[in-house]
C-alpha cells in the first residue's frame, strides 16, 4: 500500500483500483477497529483523488467543446 503522501501521484486507475481493494478489505470485516478506521481514512483520500481526476477530465472536455464551438 502506498503512503497517503503518494496518493496525489496516483493515476485515476491506480487510485480507483486501490479504493476497490480498500472497500473489499473493509467489507470482509476482519480488521480491528483501528485498522478499519485507517482503511476508511485511506479510502476517503483515494475517493477524493478519483474525484479530482474526474473533475479535471470534465473541465478538459468542456474546454475542448467550447473551443470547437467558438
Amino acid at each position: 500500500m502506498t503512503s497517503d503522501a503518494d496518493i496525489a501521484a496516483l493515476s485515476y486507475e491506480q487510485a480507483r483500483d486501490e479504493l476497490v481493494r480498500v472497500v473489499t478489505e473493509l467489507e470482509q470485516g476482519g480488521a480491528t477497529l483501528e485498522q478499519s478506521i485507517a482503511l476508511w481514512e485511506r479510502g476517503e483520500a483515494l475517493a477524493r483523488r478519483c474525484e479530482e481526476w474526474l473533475i479535471g477530465a470534465k473541465e478538459r472536455l468542456d474546454a475542448a467543446r467550447a473551443a470547437a464551438e467558438g
